[in-house]
């Protein structure tokens, strides 16, 4: 027994040493692998990030995806537009009744039956009369002045045409006429008395 005791004891010392140097390798083994599992999750963690950062830059791509190209107006552009067009349009029908009552307005007023006017007392005579027109004959030409045209020469046309008239009579014919200031292109009449 006494030897048992003693290979016992014997490889108690001889297996502490070496069940130390296990518990060396195991705690170092131990900690390579709590240091490998905190790369881990490290590495998870900075995925993760970049995840949500892929995630938040596929919304912003697939937003302005879904609107249509250009310079589109924004909500707020639209709702000031609307509100102006609202505000166009009531002032139209303000208008609108307005121009409705003053036509009603005209209306009555030509309903109205018209006042007979205020007979007038003749006034008296005037010391200087307007010289009245004289009277166009009812037979005669019209004749436009060509350039370079005297009045002695639509004379003498007319005579060649076997129509009878003078100077005097064309210039009464037509008032405002001046003998030295034919105007080419001008309208006058001639008055005319067919010869025999």
């Amino acid at each position: 027994m006494k030897r048992f005791l003693f290979v016992c004891a014997t490889l108690t010392l001889c297996l502490t040493p070496l069940a130390r140097a296990q518990d060396a390798a195991t705690q170092e083994r131990l900690d390579k692998l709590s240091g490998r599992i905190d790369d881990l999750i490290a590495g998870q963690d900075s995925l993760t990030k970049q995840m949500s950062e892929l995630r938040r830059e596929l919304e912003s791509v697939r937003e302005v995806a879904s609107k249509p190209p250009g310079n589109w107006a924004s909500p707020e552009d639209l709702k000031r537009v609307a509100r102006a067009v609202e505000d166009v349009d009531r002032k139209r029908i303000a208008d609108s009744e307005l121009v409705q009552k003053q036509l009603e307005k005209i209306r009555q007023a030509l309903d109205r039956p018209i006042p007979q006017p205020k007979k007038l007392t003749s006034a008296p005579a005037r010391d200087n009369p307007a010289p009245e027109k004289p009277a166009r004959p009812e037979q005669g030409v019209e004749h436009v002045i060509k350039q370079g045209e005297t009045l002695s020469a639509i004379v003498q046309g007319c005579r060649e045409q076997k129509i009878k008239v003078t100077q005097k009579q064309i210039l009464d014919a037509n008032p405002g006429l001046k003998a030295d200031l034919m105007i080419p292109g001008k309208k006058i009449f001639i008055p005319a008395q067919p010869q025999p």
